[in-house]
């Protein structure tokens, strides 16, 4: 399969504000293929360099060096409008007095074509995005989220080869949110467009991605699908701004084996490594099981949150001197444990990973 987006080598440097004259790297050195019909996630902090690559790709921003290939052309030097490319805003970034027909065709009508073939395409897009029948209505009567679908429409009515989007639903509510976040992906595979989505939100990550490409100070931590990521993180940064998640200190004991104080653990991840090397396992608080007895680790709930479909506990484990978070699901049924309350923990071999790096 071709890449419909190959990104070589990119650097971006800013001027820095505090100190003039000195550079500020927000994209280092990144290289990515997205292939054709692939939607790929940019996903890390605040000033991570997710934007500033995003941008980079649509033509708003000039790397500093490295290359841009679309559909296997280089597009460093061509502007904006001559990339194959269209960009969803945050902002949605709607024409106040055009009606929702006129604010979907409005690049079509710069490119001059004939009346009847612009309407044609935007109502078949409307139609498309669930908006058919609302095309003579002002932008100002309709809700966040029809508004996003018409930000949407405007995309995808100009056919680009490429859909980007710089964090399209953080202006709406956490409800609407999700809905759009489901609409967005089934539309991507329906019309089959290859895509780059950029967010800060890990949920929308998971749920709507081919690929997760992880950031953090400009640099590229991982890139997987969501399992992957989740599942098999590579370094700590990645483990921990994806979900939450616990970390052990162990000692490599033999192949696919560590020891953790006293007991001995398989982690069926475990590379090899000489034998006594710290290694630095995670596990997921929805991995880990409680039990009264017959478990690797006791501890004390010194927390109890319920959180409705599950009951998120902290257990100070003593033996290693620091607290765990555990998930418990079904809380209705399973009942709840109390503050105060000796339980152990049981650590399931699959449930454990051992990162690449620490």
């Amino acid at each position: 399969m071709a890449a419909d987006l190959q990104i070589v080598n990119l650097t971006k440097e800013f001027e820095s504000f505090d100190q003039p004259g000195n550079k500020v790297v927000a994209v280092d050195d990144v290289s990515l293929d997205v292939e054709k019909g692939e939607l790929v996630t940019l996903l890390g902090p605040s000033g991570c360099g997710k934007t500033t690559l995003l941008r980079m790709i649509a033509g708003f921003e000039d790397p500093t060096s490295g290359d841009i290939y679309l559909s296997g052309q280089r597009v460093n030097d061509q502007a904006p409008n001559q990339r194959n490319a269209a960009m969803v805003f945050q902002s949605y970034a709607l024409f106040p007095h055009l009606n929702v027909l006129e604010n979907v065709v409005f690049g079509l009508r710069l490119q001059r074509l004939p009346s009847s073939e612009v309407t044609a395409r935007g109502e078949r897009v409307l139609e498309l995005v669930g908006l058919d029948g609302l095309g003579e209505r002002s932008t100002s009567q309709l809700s966040g989220g029809q508004q996003q679908r018409v930000a949407l429409a405007r995309a995808i009515v100009m056919e680009p080869s490429i859909l980007l989007f710089d964090e399209p639903l953080s202006n709406l509510d956490a409800k609407l949110r999700e809905q759009m976040r489901i609409e967005i992906r089934q539309l991507q595979q329906r019309v089959g467009i290859t895509s780059v989505y950029v967010t800060h939100d890990q949920a929308e990550a998971m749920s709507m991605s081919d690929r997760i490409v992880v950031m953090d100070h400009g640099r590229i931590m991982q890139v997987g699908a969501p399992l992957d990521i989740y599942a098999r993180p590579r370094n700590r940064f990645v483990a921990d701004f994806i979900g939450k998640v616990n970390f052990l200190t162990a000692q490599v004991s033999g192949p696919k084996q560590a020891r953790l104080l006293d007991q001995q653990l398989i982690v069926d991840d475990l590379d090899e490594r000489p034998l006594g090397q710290e290694v630095i396992l995670t596990i997921r608080p929805e991995a880990v099981n409680l039990r009264t007895s017959g478990g690797h680790l006791p501890g004390q709930i010194t927390r109890a949150t319920f959180l409705g479909g599950l009951v998120e506990y902290e257990i100070q484990v003593d033996s290693l001197g620091e607290a765990l978070v555990v998930h418990d699901a079904n809380p209705v049924v399973r009942g709840l444990h109390q503050v105060g309350e000796t339980v152990e923990l049981e650590l399931p071999a699959k449930a454990l990973h051992a990162l690449v790096e620490g």
